[in-house]
């Protein structure tokens, strides 16, 4: 696993691996990690409890894995959906 990771980047590679539409492959051109290193990753970071559940939700689930994904590509959206710029919520 890559050693030189910063806080920030091991918190936006959990928030990934959380995400049920951001594959590992994602995480890999992202980040170099491959899904083993992910999954070593959030061993160390996490509760043993949370990193469970976490292994329960994500162990065979079709989004987590691109050639396993039933839709091409892109992400569900709401129209309603407000955007976050620079970690705050705008308005409508």
């Amino acid at each position: 696993m890559k050693k030189d990771l910063t806080d920030i980047e091991k918190d936006r590679i959990i928030e990934m691996a959380w995400e049920d539409r951001t594959t590992f492959d994602a995480i890999l051109v992202q980040f170099g990690l491959k899904e083993q290193e992910v999954i070593n990753l959030m061993r160390t970071e996490m509760k043993p409890s949370s990193f469970k559940m976490w292994r329960e939700r994500v162990q065979g689930r079709k989004t987590k894995h691109e050639k396993l994904r039933d839709f091409e590509e892109g992400r569900f959206k709401c129209s309603r959906q407000r955007q976050i710029n620079n970690n705050k919520i705008s308005k409508r």
